[in-house]
């Protein structure tokens, strides 16, 4: 079965950088489960705020993110230690998500995976997953969790 990017997927791949659009459009053809497109480009704002999610305002002041964005009873989302280093603020980077939506189903994220790598292989393009941060093949095995995440 061949999927296709919805109107929406594609307007969230505006500023993403053309060889991972290429191989997102490729993935898509090939992929055996429906995705879409969560998130390409990230603005600075929605930086702060998914750095606050799970820091105290104390934290984030320290990181140079307004208090106002410390949300600590919320999970954390981001592990980096600079608020603004995330490859998705300069379009390197794609959150994507099975469709429709189930963050329970790891074995569809797994599979949006299998498509990004081989497509990603077909085209030339350097691509690292966010479930498979050391690029071993073994998914999840250090804890590794981003699974929609996918980088050049």
């Amino acid at each position: 079965m061949s999927y296709q990017l919805s109107k929406r997927s594609l307007s969230r791949l505006a500023g993403v950088d053309d060889k991972l659009v290429a191989v997102v459009k490729r993935a898509i053809e090939i992929s055996q489960v429906d995705f879409m497109v969560l998130e390409g480009v990230r603005s600075k704002e929605q930086c702060m705020i998914n750095y606050g999610k799970g820091r105290t305002a104390a934290q984030c002041s320290a990181k140079g993110v307004p208090a106002k964005y410390a949300n600590p009873s919320a999970a954390k989302v981001t592990w980096l230690n600079n608020p603004f280093a995330s490859k998705h603020c300069e379009g390197k980077a794609v959150d994507l998500v099975p469709y429709p939506v189930d963050w329970n189903d790891l074995k569809k994220f797994d599979l949006i995976a299998q498509a990004m790598l081989q497509a990603a292989k077909e085209l030339g393009v350097p691509v690292r997953w966010g479930a498979d941060w050391n690029n071993n093949g073994k998914p999840r095995e250090r804890g590794e969790s981003d699974s929609p995440h996918f980088e050049i």
